[in-house]
């Protein structure tokens, strides 16, 4: 009994200490967003940065009078000359303006004098033959100037009638009083013909039309005409002065047929 009141008096007499806390790592602080001022700024070639002071010149195009032809020039100079060079498309000028050493200018007026050359004029005759059997009815020659790389159309027929649609303003049962639409369809004949100049030829891209008029149809009362529809559309390589034919094409509900030709002249 005396060692257990002793024990206890002793554990009495202890001070109580708490148990240490383990320490907390300090939060990161946000890193504060960047302004403009310290944003990256690309760095400048260092090839451009080197070279001699720029001059600027103005190259004029002759022959080059469509906008694909000026901007396929525009992309040959770009891919050759030092890509340090600055060049501009003024279409309504058809010129050219560049920046660069006076050794690359040189360069830009030798590519531009082999590429903005004349183009090449030919003659495109079409003879369309009909034909009931081996007996022909009529022939057409139709000719036309064609310039290399350019599409050329030609049309010749007249305007017929077809009604649309009809009213009346004032829902009168009388037939006088009721108004008809018209809209006007071309018919007759109409060529398209674009020439490529190849190294191994010439190559004609062309779409030949023929349409007409074959007979009338009464629908709801007003007379329509039936519009005979005939097209021939493809390519083909051309040797000037020599006759191809393109194509033979009967015509539905009869013995003819039309027989189309074409040949190529070239001018200069």
């Amino acid at each position: 009994m005396r060692l257990a009141a002793l024990l206890l008096s002793l554990a009495l007499a202890l001070p109580l200490t708490p148990l240490p806390v383990p320490a907390q790592a300090p939060k990161p602080e946000a890193a504060a967003p960047k302004t403009a001022s310290e944003a990256p700024v690309p760095k400048p070639n260092p090839h451009c940065a080197d070279r001699a002071e720029f001059t600027e010149r103005t190259f004029y195009l002759n022959n080059a009078f469509q906008s694909i032809d000026a901007n396929e020039i525009v992309t040959a100079l770009r891919n050759s000359l030092d890509p340090c060079d600055k060049l501009y498309l003024v279409a309504s000028q058809s010129a050219i303006v560049a920046e660069a050493s006076p050794d690359e200018l040189a360069l830009a007026q030798k590519l531009i004098t082999d590429l903005d050359r004349p183009k090449r004029t030919y003659r495109l005759t079409y003879t369309v033959t009909e034909a009931d059997n081996d007996r022909k009815i009529g022939t057409q020659h139709f000719s036309m100037i064609v310039a290399s790389g350019q599409e050329t159309q030609m049309k010749q027929g007249t305007k017929v009638p077809l009604a649309t649609g009809s009213y009346s303003p004032t829902n009168a049962k009388d037939p006088a009083g009721v108004q008809t639409q018209f809209t006007y369809v071309d018919v007759g004949m109409n060529f398209s013909a674009t020439l490529d100049e190849f190294a191994n030829g010439v190559r004609l891209r062309s779409d030949v039309v023929e349409s007409g008029v074959a007979g009338q149809s009464t629908i709801a009362g007003v007379e329509e005409p039936i519009i005979r529809n005939t097209e021939l559309k493809g390519a083909a390589y051309l040797t000037p002065g020599k006759p191809l034919m393109l194509g033979s094409i009967d015509i539905p509900g009869s013995t003819r047929r039309l027989d189309i030709e074409v040949v190529m002249e070239q001018l200069h």
